[in-house]
């Protein structure tokens, strides 16, 4: 292991922040594509979602809190819906999930995808009809499989032969059928992180069509008396801002499935093109409309359809992050400020704040960009660059690496953080023993609890003592 002597690192520049981030001509000025639609300033310079100032959110509810605009996700919601009309449009339960946007996402016309029993168990608690669940995981266990096969669920995604093997005894005990499809793995990269690139080789989801796994599952299946195969998905990855990357791969799914009809005599109904399609977390990103990604996959998938001679199948698709991921924002209050020279006669202002990776693991994880702003007050201070860091015991604990902020900014300010809606909560943890925080939902000046937060009470509840 070698050593140096500490300071700043030779070569880097990282106090100037990346080339992408430009000084602000206003600090207090929103960037609209990072924010969800009701996100606006009050005459006096505080941040409202939905009609509520985020400081009567503070003192009504505490902090750290996210903070979930229900009208931005019924209009995401509902954008999807229309755009992709006729298709069978799913929301990921993985990116949040609670019993009310279940049933924001079923009125709003969509389905749901879901990948372990305790989201299924949300589902079903919400009400959701479970002919409109689609259950994915690549090791789902005996339990969470008869659970699925007791309820009804509509459509479970096989990724292995030990599932099949575990669905064809499941149903022969219970004398039902199941309703499945084969996850398959196109061999395609999507240009995202690699923990989220879900189509290669060299993963662990899916049957690779390249080297004969997905068409002997296919097989297996048909062959299985109380198994009904209805049809193939792909997921080539998340975090995807055009359709560009689906070409490649909806032209070997539909490969395979004119293979299934040619060789087996099976014409499948349906094809799951996945999604994961990105959203902006700051000014470098540049998503794709509803409108735009409904156009170009559907028009590929007629076009692919038409060259190998078959019917376009019942389409699907999970736009993943893109519906809840900007529909929620992440309030936290400022507990200290450090101002530490750097290199060259530069600094950088280090603003610690009440949460950290405890409730926002996505910068440690995936070393993912985010932004912020002052929510509390408006400031007339020149811009300064600063890093927003939580309170762990972790030098890794960091939730905004680079961002201009008020040079005033002070304990007791609020920092708001936009595009947290996906991931964030679903990846909390309690880290430090630090409670996880509530998520509140705004709606027309209106605010009520979702998901309460937790105490240190839930926290002791679980020790069972010496």
């Amino acid at each position: 292991m070698h050593t140096r002597e500490a300071g700043a690192r030779p070569g880097r520049s990282e106090h100037r922040g990346p080339a992408w981030l430009e000084s602000p001509v206003d600090v207090n000025a929103l960037v609209e594509p990072l924010w969800s639609r009701t996100v606006d300033r009050d005459p006096v310079g505080r941040l409202e979602v939905g009609g509520v100032p985020v400081t009567e959110l503070a003192r009504d509810f505490g902090t750290p809190m996210y903070v979930l605009d229900e009208r931005d996700f019924r209009e995401r919601a509902r954008a999807f819906h229309d755009a992709f009309e006729g298709v069978d449009v799913y929301y990921a339960g993985k990116a949040f999930l609670c019993t009310a946007v279940v049933r924001w996402a079923m009125e709003e016309g969509l389905r749901l995808d879901v990948c372990t029993g305790g989201e299924l168990a949300v589902a079903v608690r919400a009400g959701l009809p479970a002919e409109h669940i689609g259950f994915h995981g690549n090791n789902k266990s005996p339990a969470e499989l008869r659970r699925a096969v007791e309820v009804g669920v509509g459509r479970l995604i096989v990724d292995s032969y030990d599932e099949i093997d575990r669905l064809v005894e499941l149903t022969e005990e219970l004398g039902v059928t199941a309703h499945v499809m084969v996850r398959v793995t196109a061999g395609v990269e999507a240009h995202t992180h690699e923990y989220i690139a879900t189509a290669h080789e060299d993963q662990k989801f899916g049957f690779s069509i390249a080297q004969g796994h997905a068409f002997e599952a296919v097989r297996r299946i048909v062959a299985a008396p109380r198994l009904e195969l209805v049809g193939l998905h792909s997921h080539i990855g998340s975090q995807v801002f055009d359709t560009s990357g689906f070409e490649v791969a909806a032209r070997r799914v539909l490969a395979l499935h004119a293979q299934v009809r040619d060789e087996l005599g099976v014409t499948l109904p349906e094809l799951g093109l996945g999604g994961g399609f990105g959203i902006a977390y700051t000014t470098q990103d540049s998503p794709s409309t509803p409108a735009q990604l409904a156009d170009g996959l559907l028009g590929m998938v007629a076009r692919e359809c038409k060259a190998i001679g078959i019917a376009v199948p019942r389409l699907s698709v999970e736009p993943g992050r893109a519906i809840v991921g900007p529909s929620m924002c992440t309030l936290y209050e400022v507990g200290t400020v450090k101002r530490v020279p750097l290199d060259g006669g530069a600094s950088r202002t280090y603003v610690a704040v009440d949460g950290g990776i405890s409730d926002n693991l996505r910068t440690a994880l995936y070393n993912a960009d985010y932004s912020c702003t002052l929510a509390s007050r408006r400031s007339a201070a020149p811009a300064v660059l600063a890093r927003v860091v939580g309170k762990h015991c972790e030098s890794g604990d960091i939730l905004v690496k680079d961002e201009f902020l008020p040079g005033d900014v002070a304990p007791g300010d609020l920092i708001a953080v936009p595009g947290t809606g996906a991931y964030c909560r679903s990846l909390a943890s309690n880290y430090n023993h630090l409670p996880r925080p509530g998520v509140v939902a705004v709606r027309d000046g209106a605010a009520r609890l979702v998901v309460r937060p937790e105490t240190e009470d839930d926290l002791l509840r679980l020790d069972v003592g010496p």
